[in-house]
């Protein structure tokens, strides 16, 4: 909490604390086993590691002493190289990097078994850089986010020597330690666990596609990045949501397993749950007591503010069986073809809202698992033609444990 008040006290004082006074000269002669991963000019050729180049030497010092001591920060390569440093070789290091160039650099993967590829999602994104400055410079307040300009500067460019420059990194990089951030191993910084803990996948590869060349977006003016417009119905559906709250929990992201994320769910999906749970379509004895007060009105509110909601993360463990069935289906034991979930609900499980194709991105592996059973007995029916019956009854009950593991993945 210290740390954290004295970061704040930085920001807003503007003050620049200057803790290394090293020797250039001292500093050159003693990077020599840094440039195998840094590169000789501190523009590293490995997307698995920092450019050092230009970077404050305060920063650097205060990295160095962290990782030697174990404290906040840890890596298995870089804590033993550090752990033979003196506080005066730490200074002429940083004092050395931070007075070469930060020029770019073309990055390049060859020969690097790069640990950063495997923090990245599954699902093909194409990163969205526009996106990744309006969240760099704006923040997301409904999330507790805030703007990465405060700290690392516009651009990228730090003002406070104790916060990094971010300009010109490799994206790989940025991405690799937000990651660490958000699951708070090997960073700990209370602020930096908390804004990136609330980050999607998404959003971090949109942060580090902007931060690699933040000027050829020098012009362009940051927005605020919803799914959905918050509108009038969404406000007047929070009002109602608050009963909801108890089984779906805040902004329909369920603290209970067995009960469904409403979060992110298309508008429409949730409207026709709601009216068939009502009119009995849909059995349910707890939901169908719920629905049975509730006004055409109330539904398409209430449904309009789940659906702007920020769903959080499902809690499969994957399973290349599952995702096999997911992407392409398969013949059965008697023959049967079972068709690949990817036709109706997409690449990334987010479904297609205008077809009435529900999301499955971001549901539990309980919830799944549960619904996939209830078709295959029937028990529930009001999928359009029988079409979820149809296919749930020929997949077995490994295919659906497998099934409900890789769908809860999706994100």
């Amino acid at each position: 909490m210290k740390r954290f008040i004295f970061s704040i006290l930085v920001l807003f004082t503007g003050m620049n604390v200057a803790v290394a006074a090293g020797d250039i000269e001292a500093g050159k002669g003693k990077v020599a086993l840094c440039a195998s991963c840094h590169g000789a000019n501190g523009i590293s050729a490995s997307d698995a590691y920092p450019n050092l180049a230009g970077q404050h030497a305060d920063y650097i010092v205060k990295q160095l002493k962290a990782l030697k001591n174990s404290t906040d920060r840890s890596d298995p390569v870089m804590g033993p190289m550090a752990a033979g440093l003196s506080e005066q070789d730490m200074m002429d290091i940083g004092a050395y990097y931070n007075s070469l160039p930060r020029t770019a650099a073309e990055s390049s993967t060859a020969g690097s078994d790069s640990t950063a590829s495997a923090a990245a999602p599954a699902a093909k994104y194409e990163p969205d850089a526009i996106a990744g400055k309006s969240l760099y410079e704006l923040g997301d307040a409904s999330r507790a986010i805030g703007a990465c300009i405060g700290c690392h500067g516009k651009d990228g460019n730090s003002d406070v020597l104790i916060y990094p420059n971010l300009a010109k990194q490799h994206p790989e990089y940025i991405q690799k330690q937000l990651h660490n951030f958000k699951a708070n191993e090997n960073r700990a910084n209370y602020p930096m666990n908390q804004f990136a803990g609330q980050m999607t996948d998404e959003e971090i590869l949109d942060i580090g596609a902007y931060l690699a060349d933040t000027q050829a977006l020098a012009n362009v003016k940051p927005k605020k990045v919803i799914a959905v417009a918050i509108t009038a119905e969404v406000l007047a559906g929070e009002k109602k949501a608050a009963t909801c709250a108890a089984c779906h929990g805040p902004g329909g992201n369920k603290p209970i397993a067995d009960y469904p994320r409403l979060a992110g769910q298309s508008s429409q999906y949730l409207v026709k749950q709601l009216t068939e749970f009502k009119s009995g379509v849909r059995v349910n004895a707890v939901m169908s007591g719920m629905a049975a007060a509730l006004s055409e009105q109330d539904m398409i509110e209430l449904s309009a503010y789940f659906a702007a909601q920020k769903p959080l993360a499902g809690n499969g463990k994957g399973s290349d069986t599952g995702s096999k069935l997911y992407y392409g289906g398969k013949v059965n034991h008697v023959n049967q073809a079972i068709t690949a979930c990817v036709a109706c609900h997409g690449a990334t499980g987010k479904g297609m809202a205008k077809a009435g194709f529900p999301s499955l991105a971001n549901q539990s592996v309980e919830y799944i698992t549960s619904q996939l059973k209830q078709f295959k007995s029937g028990v529930r029916a009001n999928d359009k033609a029988n079409m979820m019956r149809d296919i749930a009854m020929k997949l077995s009950d490994n295919d659906i444990d497998e099934l409900a593991q890789f769908v809860a993945t999706l994100k």
